[in-house]
């Protein structure tokens, strides 16, 4: 009977050896972008702003103590679709996601894994909530560009389309030409989860702490890795 770290290797080296393209999620598997630049500031630095334009009751109390800048933008958006409101509010923290890119802290190990993956002969795209203008500036930095152009699917004006719906996978799949069940995502939340089950794409989470893992699993998850370290081991292999 093989042993259950046994049965976890070989699941991941079949979801390893069928991706013809990786989906990645961006903050988290492949930095951490506000590792710098607090998340928390931004979102309550978000809800000021409304505050300070006479919208305090677009958000609800428990959105206003969020510490997810995603949350006030979702929640102002459900309320105003489409606004000016939201288009403002979205650029805003656009903008502090472009300063917090700056010092972002890469994922061990996220690096040399898109490069190995890409020189095998893997397409790499990015599927994400964040901003794409953001992805770029961060990956310039790393000189890894090349291994996604042109295919980076980040938030657009349609704030609804925000994971966990499948729309950034579904753009990412038609423009690249695959079929879902050749593809892999890598991402480290529920929605990442939700959007790549929606998509029909397997999923492979990356959990930094056991909260993480926990919230992953809970959702649904069953291919979970603390570290991609295993990942790269196993794309080597």
């Amino acid at each position: 009977m093989a042993s259950h770290t046994e049965n976890e290797t070989g699941k991941l080296q079949d979801l390893i050896a069928s991706a013809r393209v990786v989906l990645w999620d961006f903050d988290g598997p492949i930095c951490s972008l506000f590792s710098g630049h607090s998340a928390a500031k931004v979102a309550r630095e978000l809800v000021e702003w409304l505050e300070g334009r006479g919208l305090r009751g677009v958000v609800t109390d428990g959105e206003r103590r969020t510490l997810d800048p995603h949350v006030v933008l979702r929640a102002v958006d459900a309320r105003h679709p489409g606004s000016d409101l939201v288009a403002e509010l979205e650029e805003r923290l656009t903008n502090e996601e472009l300063r917090a890119a700056s010092s972002a802290m890469p994922t061990a190990y996220a690096d040399p894994l898109i490069r190995t993956w890409t020189a095998v002969g893997s397409r790499m795209a990015i599927t994400t909530n964040n901003s794409p203008r953001v992805v770029h500036k961060y990956l310039a930095g790393r000189g890894l560009v090349s291994c996604f152009t042109p295919h980076i699917y980040g938030r657009t004006q349609e704030l609804h389309h925000l994971k966990p719906h499948p729309h950034c996978l579904n753009r990412a799949l038609n423009a690249m030409g695959a079929a879902p069940a050749d593809a892999l995502m890598i991402g480290d939340t529920p929605s990442d989860y939700l959007a790549a089950r929606s998509a029909g794409v397997p999923f492979l989470g990356y959990a930094r702490n056991e909260r993480k893992a926990k919230l992953l699993r809970d959702a649904g998850a069953e291919s979970i890795v603390e570290s991609l370290w295993p990942v790269l081991v196993g794309l080597r292999a």
